[in-house]
């Protein structure tokens, strides 16, 4: 079965693009390099016009308007279960705070697993939704977003009201 996807222009990322199956998000791609990546998993359609890929555009709009602080569309996660519990975590992270590696670790009763949390961070399939922006360093310092895209990280923060 090909999953469905649509692009969405940003004024932070620039061109996004958005993957979902019939009933759940799946994938959002940051920069043309993810997106071929993606691409190597999955067998795609473009279909603009699909009815979650319309919504997740709806809410992502709301949100970089800062209009939403949560998202209301059923999300898959592929990954490693630790990953997946990494990523549920994220999710509770409230919009306008933010949490070090460490408390992420210790939340999911793994406090040894600092480095691995960040990690599962950096492979987020699903980056904004599940905010793995909100994750900083002990230090408050900003790291890596996306890889190392910092600068990203720091626009959606600034976005929530955190400056860094």
């Amino acid at each position: 079965m090909k999953l469905k996807y649509g692009v969405m222009d940003t004024e932070i990322f620039g061109t996004i693009y958005i993957l979902v199956n019939e009933k759940e998000l799946i994938d959002i791609s940051l920069s043309e390099d993810d997106w071929k990546k993606a691409l190597k998993k999955y067998e795609v359609e473009y279909c603009q016009e699909n009815t979650l890929i319309k919504e997740v555009c709806n809410q992502l709009t709301e949100y970089f308007k800062a209009e939403r602080k949560e998202f209301s569309f059923p999300i898959l996660f592929s990954g490693t279960p630790f990953q997946q519990q990494v990523w549920n975590e994220l999710l509770n992270i409230p919009y306008g705070e933010t949490r070090c590696y460490a408390d992420i670790a210790n939340a999911i009763d793994n406090p040894k697993a600092v480095r691995a949390v960040g990690q599962a961070n950096r492979k987020n399939p699903i980056p904004i939704v599940v905010p793995c922006h909100r994750v900083i360093g002990k230090d408050k310092s900003l790291t890596g977003y996306s890889g190392t895209r910092t600068d990203l990280k720091e626009k959606l923060l600034e976005l929530e009201g955190i400056t860094i």
